[in-house]
């Protein structure tokens, strides 16, 4: 898998057949022709950080389905899911595109599962390096009650591609994971040790991640163990590894340890010393002083007048003692800690990433997969994340000319039923014949 010739990623155009031949390498060395050099050089006193970055960067893998040749890299999986035999990707633009040049793989079944993978020439580690993670998606399918997977699986190289399925165990899951109204958001999740670690809380998507439109998705993960999440190139997430992953804690409970039974956890408590004050009025209604016993009330018949109750004016309330701090509070108690033995501080490095693969659940066909880039600089996949961008930005256009067109050809295929479908003339003349109607006769017949 052969990278583009530096001076081309960075100048945004394509490399001349002499430099191309002279250029292209499978490492990321820089290039030998003396244009490229100088060029770059140039280039770089200008932006020295970002073309140096971008020059330097190595490619592990490449992959932008530009010919049919794909089907020579990339392997369908057999593996069965609930729902039958796993869905077949094919090699589509979709309905409409703003380049038809760019081709990717298409799910082409609702309700199935849809499994395929690719080996990347050489495996490699991450470990001392930053590992970038890009690709586009495509949910040309997009409604609101759309529902599909859309991320993408680093895998070893050991990986059995023919059974390439939901167990299949994976380096990193990177990705959008879109469910009707309920599920929007971007999975990244870490394999450590056998266990798939699920990033709290997830990355959401916002209304325009998720349309219709072809969309970038970038993972850059550092040797510091710090990450980021783009989308479009706009940063979604970022942070240290350890603190939205459950990997091992620096240190544990001592199980041995237990809290002592005088141990006292209370921090305030009831002063049982308090009195109520006197002049505190508790009582909630009281009688009306104002009423007067009506002059026909009868105390023999009617018995003892007792005046209407109102709300006190005077209430305060029920009465509780204050509380004060408790002398004898210790705070909380915790066991206590030694060393984890599983406790790593490198989390970020995997030693053998060979293929990359999309093992998806799709209500809804139609999802495009393209333009995937597995590196070692942002820069790298920043400066082809803007190229890429710059097409999808006219996809809205291309959208828009294919409704129009779809329409025009619905009401050209309905003009056309409808002139089919007209009652033929029952008169039974001939073509060429006069056809009287009532009324006068022509001047000649009388």
């Amino acid at each position: 898998m052969f990278r583009r010739c530096p001076l081309a990623s960075l100048q945004g155009t394509p490399e001349p057949p002499l430099q191309r031949r002279r250029c292209r390498r499978e490492t990321g060395t820089l290039p030998t022709c003396r244009q490229c050099v100088f060029v770059v050089a140039a280039l770089a006193a200008a932006q020295p950080g970002r073309v140096a970055d971008a020059a330097l960067a190595k490619v592990f893998f490449e992959e932008q389905f530009s010919s049919n040749e794909w089907e020579s890299r990339w392997v369908h999986s057999k593996w069965k899911g609930s729902n039958g035999p796993t869905g077949r990707f094919e090699w589509s633009a979709g309905q409409w595109q703003a380049n038809e040049s760019q081709k990717g793989l298409r799910a082409a079944s609702d309700m199935h599962y849809h499994g395929i993978s690719a080996k990347l020439p050489v495996s490699f580690s991450n470990r001392g390096r930053d590992l970038v993670v890009q690709y586009s998606v495509k949910h040309e399918s997009e409604e609101l009650s759309f529902c599909g997977g859309g991320y993408m699986k680093l895998l070893g190289s050991d990986i059995d591609q023919e059974n390439f399925g939901g167990d299949t165990p994976y380096r990193i899951m990177f990705g959008p994971d879109i469910c009707g109204y309920d599920i929007s958001r971007v999975h990244l999740i870490l394999n450590w040790n056998g266990e798939n670690l699920l990033r709290k809380p997830d990355i959401n998507l916002e209304y325009d991640d998720r349309n219709e439109f072809t969309h970038l998705y970038t993972l850059v993960v550092r040797p510091d163990n710090s990450y980021n999440v783009y989308v479009n190139l706009k940063e979604k997430s970022s942070g240290n590894l350890h603190d939205s992953w459950d990997f091992p804690n620096k240190t544990m409970d001592d199980p041995e340890d237990k809290k002592p039974a005088d141990w006292v956890e209370v921090r305030r408590i009831v002063d049982t010393a308090a009195q109520k004050p006197k002049k505190w009025v508790d009582k909630k209604r009281v009688p009306d002083s104002a009423a007067r016993k009506p002059d026909e009330w009868d105390d023999e018949e009617d018995g003892e007048y007792q005046p209407p109750m109102v709300d006190n004016p005077s209430y305060k309330g029920e009465w509780f003692p204050p509380r004060i701090d408790n002398p004898e509070y210790r705070g909380q108690w915790r066991p206590r800690q030694f060393g984890n033995p599983a406790y790593r501080e490198e989390v970020y490095s995997y030693a053998d990433i060979g293929a990359v693969g999309f093992e998806l659940w799709t209500v809804n066909k139609g999802s495009i997969f393209d333009n995937i880039l597995l590196c070692d600089s942002w820069e790298h996949a920043k400066a082809e994340g803007e190229k890429l961008l710059t097409i999808f930005e006219k996809e809205k256009e291309a959208k828009r000319r294919w409704e129009a067109n779809g329409k025009k050809a619905s009401a050209a295929a309905e003009e056309k039923s409808s002139e089919e479908q007209q009652p033929e003339d029952s008169s039974g003349a001939e073509e060429g014949d006069t056809i009287h109607v009532d009324g006068p006769k022509p001047s000649s017949e009388l």
